[in-house]
C-alpha cells in the first residue's frame, strides 16, 4: 500500500511530467495553436488539485482501497492526457 507521502508524489511527478511534455510539445512547434495544449494543461492541474483533495480527506474508512483507486484514478487520468498530447 503507498503510504500518503508517496501517492502525493507519484500524483506531482506524474502530472508534472504531463505539463513538461506539453511545454515541450509548445517549444518545439511554435507555429501551431496553443489552444489544446493550454486545455491539456488545465484539465491536468485540475486533475492535480481533485486528486490531492481526495488524498487529503479525512473521513475515508478503508484507507488502502481509497488509496487504492485514488492511484487507479491517476493512472486512467495520466494515460488520457498522455493520448491527448500524443494526438496534437
Amino acid at each position: 500500500m503507498a503510504n500518503k507521502r508517496d501517492l502525493k508524489k507519484d500524483i506531482n511527478y506524474v502530472l508534472g511530467d504531463i505539463i513538461e511534455a506539453v511545454d515541450v510539445w509548445e517549444y518545439t512547434n511554435p507555429t501551431k495553436e496553443t489552444k489544446e495544449s493550454e486545455a491539456i494543461i488545465d484539465d491536468a492541474i485540475e486533475t492535480f488539485d481533485v486528486l490531492i483533495a481526495k488524498v487529503n480527506a479525512k473521513d475515508v474508512e478503508n484507507k488502502k482501497a481509497h488509496f487504492k483507486s485514488i492511484n487507479t484514478e491517476l493512472e486512467t487520468k495520466g494515460r488520457e492526457l498522455i493520448e491527448r498530447i500524443n494526438k496534437l
